[in-house]
């Protein structure tokens, strides 16, 4: 009887401790703090959001692995952001838009860290027709691959679905 009622408890736990981490990672979830305001209507122009493939990333899609441990990681980060929120650190588009680089520079890095895992969900180069791109992507995005360069997705596509920082420079990387 005690292993029956452990199991009945374990499972409701896990599955309301899922039920919890998925319903962060939808948009209306994460659009809803107003400091997202801004950067969600940059979103909304992005070929992330609206293409020809009718295919359409969300914020999670980029933002939150999809590996349950490094997820769980990303997760435990997000206090951070939920406790900005909270004391009110971004509170206006102006306070956000002094913030823009540093919090775009820690996304960066992020990706440069993963090898940009988040966008190689949706983006393999074995998939890629070099053909259907334009010449001067083709011949950069195959230089990537046949020469092993080390480089990452985020080397070159920063500003890809949202607004390059003020102050940005590229010669810095």
């Amino acid at each position: 009887m005690v292993f029956a009622a452990g199991t009945g408890f374990g499972i409701l736990f896990w599955g309301g401790f899922h039920a919890v981490v998925e319903a962060t990672n939808t948009q209306g979830f994460c659009t809803s703090c107003h400091e997202m305001d801004q950067v969600f209507e940059e979103y909304q122009q992005s070929m992330h959001y609206k293409n020809a493939a009718g295919v359409r990333a969300i914020c999670s899609d980029c933002h939150v692995p999809r590996p349950w441990w490094p997820k769980m990681v990303r997760k435990a980060q997000a206090t951070n952001e939920l406790y900005h929120t909270l004391v009110g650190s971004i509170d206006t588009p102006q306070e956000f838009e002094e913030k823009r680089l540093q919090l775009a520079e820690r996304v960066w890095a992020q990706m440069r860290a993963t090898d940009s895992r988040e966008c190689r969900n949706c983006h393999a180069f074995e998939y890629m027709d070099f053909h259907k791109q334009d010449r001067r992507s083709a011949k950069k995005m195959k230089k990537v691959v046949d020469k092993n360069t080390g480089e990452t997705c985020i080397e070159c596509h920063k500003g890809v679905a949202h607004k390059l920082p003020e102050g940005y420079d590229d010669e810095d990387d």
